[in-house]
């Protein structure tokens, strides 16, 4: 992964986490997910990353989607 990248959110639930990624991707936001969890046992994080640049405007797109929740 390049330098321009920044870990906005950290999930347990890898499901929630692609589900975020293609909300944010269907708003042209590039997003990636780096599962870091354990195959076997599932502990560990998950973590979703956007451009820098785009950063701010991913974090508002999941407040807004959460709070309708």
């Amino acid at each position: 992964m390049e330098n321009d990248w920044k870990k906005i959110k950290v999930y347990t639930n890898a499901i929630q986490a692609e589900i975020v990624k293609q909300m944010l991707e269907e708003n042209g936001i590039p997003a990636v997910v780096l599962n870091k969890q354990d195959s076997s046992y599932l502990f560990g994080k998950i973590e979703l990353y956007v451009s820098e640049q785009l950063a701010e405007t991913a974090e508002r797109l999941i407040e807004e989607a959460e709070g309708d929740n």
